[in-house]
């Protein structure tokens, strides 16, 4: 089934691994043509030409760090000089250092602020004109279910991400007439390197093998077990097709029904 992705150009953000490999992988498959950006230049060509042997898709790897806007501003050039367009954006950073607020000063609190909001914006300000250019686009923000059940050990995160949410629904309303929809997709327990550090360093403050952690945490979901990255890439890849038409300014989760509130 067509989706209407065929021919279109997306970035995404941090993609030589987990959730940005996995979305940079589901767009390709859907026939897009596609910038990554990474801070680590090996791992990203080895993820370009993962994507090109398994894809028809025309890779474009631009090595950068999203914490820079200079990097921010050539990756975006880089784009729309190698494909004379842009429709499709996903933000994703790293995650910040899990903590209580008692661990944190202000230069953790900026370094977070920057990482996962400042990041979102440049972004987003960077590649909206391309977009209205185009006569449309879509923007998907990789976020947590942390934005809308803050948890345990996380407050950076908590924190940040809901600022996310407020920009994306905000900038959504800005931006429908020029038909450019912005949604927000929250990974829930996802099997990715960041999770393991999270249960890793939750497992020693509570004095437990790391085994142990991940089974807890594998309880609280009503499934029974941790998503994949491919999981939350195919909700991202259909919020960035023509599918997805009427949806803006929507929040929506990934994570095996662990969030409890109704909405």
């Amino acid at each position: 089934m067509d989706i209407g992705i065929t021919g279109k150009t997306a970035i995404v953000a941090a993609a030589s691994k987990g959730l940005g490999k996995a979305t940079a992988l589901g767009l390709a498959r859907e026939g897009a043509n596609l910038a990554i950006c990474a801070r680590e230049k090996a791992e990203l060509l080895k993820t370009a030409k993962e994507i090109m042997s398994a894809t028809s898709a025309r890779v474009l790897p631009v090595v950068a760090d999203v914490t820079h806007p200079e990097d921010i501003h050539k990756l975006v050039k880089k784009t729309a000089y190698e494909f004379g367009r842009i429709d499709i954006l996903v933000t994703n950073a790293g995650g910040p250092p899990t903590g209580l607020f008692s661990n944190f000063d202000d230069k953790d609190w900026q370094d977070a602020i920057t990482l996962n909001l400042l990041s979102t914006i440049r972004l987003c300000r960077e590649v909206i004109p391309y977009m209205r250019k185009a006569g449309g686009g879509r923007i998907a923000n990789i976020v947590s279910v942390a934005a809308k059940q803050p948890i345990e050990g996380l407050i950076l995160s908590n924190s940040i991400r809901a600022a996310v949410i407020g920009l994306a629904k905000t900038l959504s309303n800005e931006l429908a007439r020029d038909n450019i929809l912005v949604n927000n997709v929250c990974p829930g327990w996802i099997l990715t390197d960041r999770l393991s550090s999270v249960i890793r360093k939750r497992a020693e403050s509570q004095g437990k093998p790391y085994e142990t952690a991940l089974a807890d945490i594998t309880a609280s979901i009503p499934l029974g077990r941790c998503g994949t990255p491919e999981e939350v890439a195919n909700l991202i890849v259909f919020l960035c097709s023509e599918r997805a038409s009427y949806i803006t300014g929507a929040t929506i989760q990934v994570d095996g029904g662990l969030i409890k509130g109704l909405l």
